[in-house]
């Protein structure tokens, strides 16, 4: 699975939850609560200032090797 700007936070978080540091490390640190988990990518660096690329660029690259 790629992750994409339009992903849902706790759709990666079910499938990958070794991301979750990723997530508590550009400031989302409630990351068990409907809110954050209903969020995209995109939303969640949109409302924590970080670029959604690096992000993902991150992420994806967690998830492939298999971290």
């Amino acid at each position: 699975m790629t992750i994409t700007k339009d992903t849902i936070i706790g759709d990666i978080l079910t499938i990958a939850p070794q991301t979750a540091p990723l997530f508590m490390g550009i400031g989302m640190h409630c990351l068990g609560c409907p809110a954050s988990r209903g969020e995209t990518v995109e939303e969640a660096c949109m409302v924590h200032g970080v670029e959604v690329e690096d992000l993902l660029a991150k992420v994806n690259a967690m998830i492939a090797a298999g971290e």
